[in-house]
C-alpha cells in the first residue's frame, strides 16, 4: 500500500514537471495551502502536486487504518 502511495505521489510531481516545462506560457502562479505563491516553473509545479497529492491520499489513508483498526470484526471491542 506504502508503494502505490510512493508512486501516485512520484506521478503527481512528474506530471508537474512536464506541466512546468511544456505548459502554457501564460500560467499563473498557484498557492500551495493559500499561503506560499509559487511560480509555475517545474520544480514548482512538481512541489504543488506532490504535496497536495501526498497530502489528500495521506489523510485519506490514515481515515482508512483509522477505521479499519477501530471496527475490527475478528476482535470486537465490547
Amino acid at each position: 500500500m506504502v508503494g502505490l502511495y510512493v508512486l501516485i505521489v512520484s506521478f503527481a510531481g512528474f506530471v508537474g514537471v512536464l506541466l512546468g516545462a511544456f505548459g502554457p506560457e501564460d500560467m499563473r502562479p498557484v498557492k500551495l495551502f493559500g499561503i506560499i505563491q509559487l511560480q509555475p516553473s517545474p520544480v514548482d509545479l512538481a512541489i504543488f502536486g506532490m504535496v497536495t497529492i501526498g497530502l489528500f491520499l495521506g489523510i485519506l489513508l490514515s481515515l482508512v487504518v483509522f477505521v479499519s483498526e477501530r471496527y475490527d470484526e475478528a476482535h470486537p471491542k465490547g
